[in-house]
């Protein structure tokens, strides 16, 4: 009976302690949150970081872009990033005004201003003022003029965009105690994962620029978004099938096993669409954006790998002294880290599967299909095509 007592006493005092460790954890986090930003820092001009950020990013285009896809690194893309107040222009030394929002052709934003104060790699940039919080370049790409540019928001207003929306989906009290910059830093933090995203959206620029009307093709499916059968028991589980077919495909030994389930992974394919009764416009939707966004998110991981395997790239002095920067030594685990989301974001509705599991189809054509990328730009050539191709 004392044994028992004495394990019920010890029972209680660790259902004490862990409540009162939890709940200082959730005052100190609390108390933390009192201290995110709401505006960022440097408005009116790039800060040092932003700078860093974008010079990188055109150092490995410039230098890796060609072994990532053939002709990428040959085509100079600018780079516009923004912040809550202002569109800042690198690149382009006469530019006309406003940008061009792709693919729909439609003008927005007025003439660009020289930053007088501040250059980028000795260079001088532009920037215009932008009055409209729901009028901005987005993170994807738009034309000035002539010139395809990447676009994305600046790390630092990323950050404070994340930090409001995230906590507008949360439900109260836990929105309060929530450690935002925690999960911050885990999903954006690294410089490496901002330098990619900047290269995803230049990638979008070079399909953009080589390929218009596939291009625009696949970026306006996405109109059928909101049509697309996410939650129907049967896509939702053949999909599933198909994914795991796909995981085992890129993690078999030999080259005849990952064709043997590639095979099945075509076939499963095939069968979920007619299971699910997919009409041949949800078909091709799942195709195009696989091909635009599944492309875009290869090339983003794989120029990072190429930085990290290559002796002979050089990040820009600048940058190597960077906090947090590893000089790519851990985009390796990174990778692997995302081969991993496959699985959870074919689990999830929402098109973060055609993001990952059409990059999952391209780092496997790498393997399979040596010379596969001189197809992929080819009208009507999609990625599970390519696929059934190379078995």
């Amino acid at each position: 009976m004392k044994t028992i007592k004495k394990i019920f006493r010890l029972i209680l005092k660790v259902i004490k302690w862990g409540f009162f460790s939890i709940t200082a954890l959730a005052v100190i986090s609390a108390l933390y949150n009192l201290s995110l930003p709401d505006k960022s820092k440097v408005v009116e001009h790039l800060s040092c970081e932003e700078k860093g950020f974008i010079a990188e990013t055109l150092n490995l285009h410039r230098n890796l872009g060609n072994e990532v896809w053939p002709g990428w690194g040959n085509l100079p893309i600018p780079v516009i990033v923004y912040n809550e107040k202002y569109a800042f222009l690198i690149g382009i030394s006469d530019p006309t005004p406003g940008w061009y929002k792709m693919p729909t052709g439609e003008h927005r934003g007025s003439d660009w201003e020289m930053v007088k104060t501040d250059k980028l790699n000795g260079k001088p940039y532009h920037r215009q003022a932008l009055p409209n919080p729901d009028i901005t370049p987005e993170n994807f790409t738009v034309k000035v003029g002539d010139n395809w540019v990447a676009t994305m928001q600046t790390k630092e207003y990323a950050a404070l965009q994340f930090y409001s929306g995230f906590k507008n989906e949360l439900p109260p009290l836990l929105n309060v105690i929530f450690p935002y910059k925690i999960f911050w830093h885990i999903l954006m933090g690294k410089p490496e994962t901002n330098i990619g995203g900047m290269a995803h959206e230049a990638f979008h620029a070079f399909q953009g620029n080589e390929v218009y009307e596939k291009f625009a093709a696949c970026e306006n499916t996405n109109r059928l978004s909101a049509d697309y059968p996410w939650d129907d028991a049967v896509n939702a589980t053949g999909w599933m099938k198909e994914t795991n077919l796909l995981l085992e495909a890129y993690t078999a030994t030999s080259k005849e096993t990952a064709k043997q389930l590639l095979a099945q992974f075509i076939d499963k394919r095939k069968e979920r669409r007619i299971n699910a009764n997919l009409p041949v416009e949800m078909i091709q939707y799942e195709q195009k954006r696989e091909w635009i966004e599944g492309l875009a998110k290869y090339a983003e991981l794989e120029i990072g790998l190429l930085a990290q395997e290559k002796q002979d790239y050089f990040p820009i002095d600048e940058f190597k002294k960077k906090s947090g920067f590893k000089n790519y030594k851990t985009q390796s685990k990174y990778v692997s880290r995302q081969i991993a989301e496959v699985k959870r974001a074919a689990n999830r509705p929402g098109e973060s599967r055609f993001y990952y599991g059409g990059m999952l189809q391209a780092v496997i054509l790498d393997r399979l299909m040596p010379g596969w990328k001189k197809k992929a730009f080819d009208n009507q050539v999609y990625l599970d095509g390519l696929l059934q191709k190379a078995i």
